[in-house]
């Protein structure tokens, strides 16, 4: 039985999470983490859609994370719909650190290749961290299509999500390098020399991929 102080705490630390101060937040939401209470876990949720420091934001999921699956997952699954991005984003980044695999069939193509591009990358995330055994392939055709996307950090985060899932992205890569567009072409050559040498740095990989592309040749062997 709930004891009333606990109430009390319960109560104070929620609306702690409120707070105009981002450290009175984060405070509240460790103290939320610290007791989990199932009642918390609503007020947790809709602060991870709008709350605006980030480290704020890690500790919000950290506090899920704390709670049980079974409570906490179809809760952020109902996020995945919300029209709010950051409500989106924040519930597949919380889904990728709870790594419960029920939640795989919420990550959908639409996520995956969503027009925005935290929400995408959090997506990829979330995919690789929950996708099934013999389903890589399936997804590594997806993650595909996005290849050429975005800025230097979301090409960076597809880079990683492709090499996560390991060998079975290679037949999709290869295919990805004789795409019509250059900077896709670009794309899957630096993931794959990636994949293939992990010591490599993202920006060399990149810069020797765009000089194949120039000369017309992949130089890959098989």
């Amino acid at each position: 039985m709930t004891m009333p102080q606990e109430d009390t705490y319960m109560t104070r630390a929620l609306h702690g999470l409120e707070n105009d101060s981002s450290s009175v937040r984060l405070q509240a939401a460790l103290a939320v983490g610290t007791r989990p209470d199932p009642g918390s876990i609503d007020k947790l949720v809709e602060r991870c859609a709008i709350e605006p420091e980030f480290y704020v934001r890690e500790m919000l999921t950290w506090a899920l994370t704390r709670h049980s699956p079974a409570l906490t997952v179809p809760k952020l699954v109902e996020e995945l719909r919300s029209q709010r991005a950051q409500a989106r984003s924040q519930a597949l980044h919380t889904l990728s650190k709870v790594g419960d695999r029920q939640a795989w069939p919420a990550i959908t193509r639409a996520l995956l290749t969503d027009a925005d591009d935290e929400v995408a990358r959090s997506a990829w995330r979330a995919a690789v961290a929950l996708v099934p055994e013999g389903e890589e392939s399936g997804l590594a055709r997806v993650l595909v299509t996005q290849l050429g996307r975005g800025g230097r950090e979301t090409r960076l985060s597809l880079s990683r999500a492709l090499i996560g899932l390991g060998e079975v992205v290679v037949p999709a890569l290869r295919a990805a390098m004789t795409d019509a567009v250059p900077h896709v072409r670009q794309h899957a050559i630096a993931t794959e020399r990636l994949l293939r040498d992990p010591d490599t740095g993202f920006e060399f990989a990149i810069e020797e991929a765009k000089r194949i592309v120039v000369l017309g040749t992949d130089n890959q062997e098989g």
